[in-house]
Parts: C-alpha cells; sequence; structure tokens
C-alpha cells in the first residue's frame, strides 16, 4: 500500500485530534488530571449504522488495506517519513494509534479528554501563566510553545489529504465501532469535532485564569464551560487559534466535495 496514504490521512488527525493530544497536558499545573473510564463493551463486528453515511466510497486499491489491529508498526514507519523533525517521533505511543485517534476526536466536542486514550507522549516543559495569584493570565511566551504543530498544519495539502482520507476511511470506522459506536459514523463525528473548533470564541489576549486547585482554568466561567476542543484551542494564543482555525475551515471545505447523503441502513 502506498505509504503516501498513511502519511496523509494522519496529518488529517494530527490538525484535529492531536491538536488536543498536544495542548491538553499543557493546561495543567505539576499534577495532571485524571479521568477515570470503564472500558467499552465488546461490539459485533458487523453492526448497521442508522445514521445516513456522509463520506464517499473510495476507489478500489491496487492492495488491500491493512488489518486494524496489525497496523500500528506500517503507522510508525509513515509517520516518521511525514515528519521530517524526528524527534517529534518521540511523542506518539506505538501502540492502537487509530484507535486513540478516533477517541481523541471523538472526546473533543466534550468536556474531558480520555487521558489513557491520547495518541502521543506528554511534551516537554509546561503550560506558562503569568501574574500573581489574584490576577493570572495565560504567559506572552505560552504560545511560542505551539508554534512547530501550527507550522506543521500549515505546511499540509489539504485537497490530496482528504482525498487520502476517504481512501482510509474504512479502517477509522471500524476503529469507532469497535470502541463503542456500532450504530453511527466517523466522519460524521469528525464533521462535528471540526464545526466545534471552528465555533471556538476568537480569544484576546490578556486571558485571565484562575486555579481553585490542580488546573488552570479560565476566569470567565462561559469560556470554562465551553467544550475541551474550543478550550484547548484558545490556550494556544490568538494568531495560533486563527491559523489553526483557517487550517480547519479548508478541510472541513474540501470534505464537503466528497460528502452526499446515503438512505439510512445503506452500507
Amino acid at each position: 500500500m502506498n505509504s503516501n496514504v498513511w502519511k496523509a490521512t494522519f496529518a488529517l488527525v494530527i490538525l484535529v485530534g492531536s491538536i488536543g493530544a498536544y495542548f491538553y497536558w499543557q493546561q495543567t499545573a505539576p499534577k495532571p488530571e485524571v479521568l477515570v473510564k470503564a472500558p467499552p463493551p465488546s461490539i459485533p463486528a458487523t453492526p448497521k449504522p442508522e445514521a445516513p453515511q456522509v463520506i464517499e466510497e473510495a476507489p478500489a486499491a491496487k492492495a488491500p488495506l491493512p488489518q486494524l489491529a496489525e497496523s500500528d508498526s506500517f503507522v510508525v514507519d509513515s509517520l516518521a517519513g511525514l515528519i521530517r523533525n524526528k524527534s517529534l517521533m518521540k511523542l506518539f505511543h506505538t501502540e492502537r494509534i487509530i484507535r486513540n485517534l478516533v477517541v481523541t476526536i471523538d472526546n473533543l466536542p466534550r468536556m474531558k479528554l480520555q487521558l489513557s486514550m491520547l495518541p502521543v507522549e506528554q511534551p516537554a516543559g509546561r503550560f506558562i501563566s503569568a501574574g500573581s495569584e489574584d490576577s493570572l493570565t495565560i504567559g506572552q511566551n505560552n504560545a511560542a510553545r505551539y508554534t512547530p504543530y501550527v507550522n506543521l498544519a500549515e505546511a499540509i495539502d489539504v485537497k490530496k489529504l482528504v482525498e487520502l482520507y476517504v481512501r482510509l476511511y474504512p479502517l477509522f470506522q471500524q476503529a469507532y465501532q469497535e470502541v463503542g459506536y456500532p450504530n453511527k459514523y466517523f466522519n460524521d463525528r469528525l464533521i462535528e469535532a471540526l464545526d466545534d473548533l471552528l465555533d471556538a470564541p476568537d480569544i484576546k489576549e490578556p486571558v485571565k485564569l484562575v486555579q481553585p486547585q490542580v488546573l488552570y482554568q479560565f476566569a470567565d466561567p462561559a469560556l470554562e464551560e465551553l467544550s475541551i476542543g474550543q478550550r484547548i484551542l484558545m490556550r494556544t494564543g490568538s494568531k495560533n487559534e486563527a491559523k489553526l482555525k483557517a487550517r480547519l475551515l479548508a478541510i472541513k471545505k474540501e470534505l464537503n466535495l466528497h460528502m452526499h447523503e446515503k438512505k439510512i441502513g445503506q452500507l
């Protein structure tokens, strides 16, 4: 199978899923929050979704897709070819990569991420705050820590990225069903995650914070009630947020060119 297929597909999930994976760790004080969640029940192998599918079928490939359970080593090799800075490879977990990415994307429109399923290791360094206890803000230097990931997002050819995502869609759909959604489509959830991120308020500095316990929180209760994906995006800083939103919007527009209605129950 063409390794470029895997490279571009994982660039897509880096833009969406790994926004959460890279940045969620950075909002904490030294002790991370622990989210305990029971493992999902086993799912039948051939369920029929009740919602309409909205991603077109890819043309038949010259070689079959790898099995989901046996794809990790191939994915790691493909990621190494995609990321020129090899030091970034140490951030990635090397087991259950597709499943972890699917779970992370699914969690972005929710209130919390499932930390045990993040696809990357914790990056070096901590979230940078400024000011005293009664006047905390996000530090001016905090945004610079996210620059490498913004640059990565802007370097991707969106058209080719989405075309190859369509080709690999069956693996993402299988993983989505196996983690607990037998009657839904992963592409629908991806669109929901994109829309949620794009709806994040345009943050303006200085951003006021509070630290009631271990975690930093937005001082504005309305911001703190937003989804974890939106809160993550705002914590990257106004300039980074604008750049990432522009890229996410381009991906959504390109995805729309590959979407069509399908009758309920049709596979």
